[in-house]
């Protein structure tokens, strides 16, 4: 087998200079697929966290992830949705013939394994092994954590313009595009999409999950909650990278 991408990311997120050149063809593309995955939990994705033990791409397009949390006892559900959606992302990258994708160094590492690659979703990859069985799958899961999201990126957005003096009556009657371009405004969007909540120009920046307009007198208490998911995401991010650092020495 050619390898054509062997790359270890750093620890500050992302490919280095050197793992960058090197990475041409379909091995580059294989990590801007894997930057589409996201831990549901944190809100970022795998490359950037660091989650991405090894990856390469063969000569004849076999591509070949191997993906590592910070424990051994992360949870399972969160593990098999990384699993499987970078196995979607990179088996539907051009150039590459087939994915291998797989998690090391986990408890339920040979369940999800053998579940993903059989495409038995997170209910038959569980059933009758010693993990225990699982009683959904996992939609309902994805779209609570990406409601979280969409809070937390709220808070991103919005604490900004109001340490700049904006108001909560400014707040309230602002649309997405009255917000500084950034990449916290195009994350905001993109979760909102995701969710299926109107993301254009015109439409209003703060929004709770289900799409509702937040009007200037729930405003306060709707962005006290957003503050509180966002301080969640930074302290079990934290918490993450400090544990992977231990395991891995990265």
């Amino acid at each position: 087998m050619t390898v054509l991408s062997d790359a270890r990311v750093a620890g500050s997120g992302g490919v280095n200079a050197a793992e960058a050149a090197a990475a041409t063809g379909t091995a580059a593309r294989v990590w801007e697929a894997l930057r589409t995955v996201r831990d549901p939990e944190l809100d970022s994705d795998v490359v950037s966290l660091d989650f991405v033990g090894s990856c390469s791409v063969s000569d004849d397009g076999v591509a070949t992830v191997s993906l590592r949390l910070p424990t051994y006892f992360c949870a399972p559900n969160f593990a098999f949705l990384m699993v499987a959606d970078a196995h979607d992302a990179v088996s539907a990258t051009p150039g590459v013939t087939r994915a291998d994708v797989t998690l090391a160094d986990h408890f339920a590492s040979d369940a999800i394994n053998a579940g993903v690659a059989a495409r038995a979703g997170f209910v038959g990859s569980m059933a009758g092994t010693e993990v225990g069985e699982a009683v959904a799958e996992l939609d309902d899961l994805r779209r609570t954590f990406t409601e979280r999201a969409l809070m937390a990126g709220t808070d991103l957005v919005v604490r900004p313009l109001m340490r700049g003096g904006a108001t909560p009556e400014d707040v309230a009657a602002m649309t997405l595009a009255d917000a500084p371009d950034s990449d916290d405004l195009r994350r905001l969007r993109a979760r909102r999409r995701e969710l299926g909540i109107p993301a254009g120009d015109d439409d209003p920046l703060v929004v709770d999950p289900s799409g509702a307009t937040v009007g200037v007198d729930a405003l306060p208490l709707h962005l006290r909650k957003a503050r509180s998911y966002q301080v969640g995401v930074d302290a079990n991010t934290s918490i993450c990278r400090g544990q992977l650092a231990a395991r891995y020495g990265v």
